[in-house]
């Protein structure tokens, strides 16, 4: 079952990929159509810096990309610890809910933007998220080693 709760995190992985091309593949034509030359931007520029410069629904897809590089930093080592001490079948479960809903908020974010109904897939995604936190303290904490599973 160790493949199966890596999975996920492998999804997880190639979705924050796909928002990257995402957020070019919007960015770079809209930094075109506002006049931006990208040969001529000033020196240490940083995508923050296309606020109120290029649409706020281009600008979404790298917020949603900023958020891919925060909160599942906490994911990917709890998933590996999990993994490794042995997963349940809800853990595994747990895991691709909380990819799931995460893709459903990328998506969301990147489109609609509805912040109500973005946070609360945000929420549901953390409650996965605690509850596979609490399953690594807990397989860890209460590991005894001299039990051998088969």
């Amino acid at each position: 079952m160790q493949a199966q709760m890596l999975a996920p995190a492998a999804v997880l992985v190639l979705w924050s990929l796909i928002m990257l091309l995402w957020t070019a593949g919007t960015r770079f034509p809209a930094m075109a159509k506002s006049g931006i030359d990208l040969r001529q931007a000033k020196r240490g520029g940083r995508g923050q810096d296309l606020e109120g410069v290029v649409p706020d629904s281009v600008q979404w897809k790298s917020h949603n990309y900023t958020h891919l590089m925060e909160q599942p930093t906490i994911f990917y080592p709890t998933v590996i610890m999990l993994a490794v001490m042995g997963p349940g079948a809800l853990d595994v479960a747990m895991a691709w809910a909380y990819v799931f809903i995460r893709i459903v908020h990328s998506i969301w974010q990147a489109t609609v933007n509805v912040v109500a109904i973005r946070f609360a897939l945000f929420i549901l995604a953390t409650s996965c998220l605690a509850a596979l936190a609490v399953r690594a303290v807990l397989a860890t904490l209460l590991h005894d080693p001299s039990v051998v599973t088969g």
